[in-house]
């Protein structure tokens, strides 16, 4: 896949790859724009760091997936 509007990888990052097991990594959400919700399609974890619960993301592959774009679009266009 080329980079386009709906696809962006940076194999240049020296996070590169920040999750393992994707053949292509969509870096156009590198920051994830539905951390913030409490109830997002990816499968976040909630772990205890200094005596508060966070959300973990470590794992979670739903925004670099690039089948995943009009699905996150469409969560965005709704919040």
């Amino acid at each position: 896949m080329e980079n386009s509007h709906r696809f962006f990888e940076n194999r240049e990052c020296q996070y590169f790859p920040c999750h393992k097991g994707l053949t292509e990594l969509n870096c156009l959400f590198c920051y994830c724009p539905m951390y913030r919700m409490e109830q997002c399609p990816g499968n976040p974890q909630y772990v205890e760091v200094r005596g508060r619960i966070i959300k973990a993301c470590t794992d979670c592959t739903f925004p670099h997936k690039l089948e995943n774009y009009d699905r996150i679009i469409q969560i965005l266009r709704e919040t």
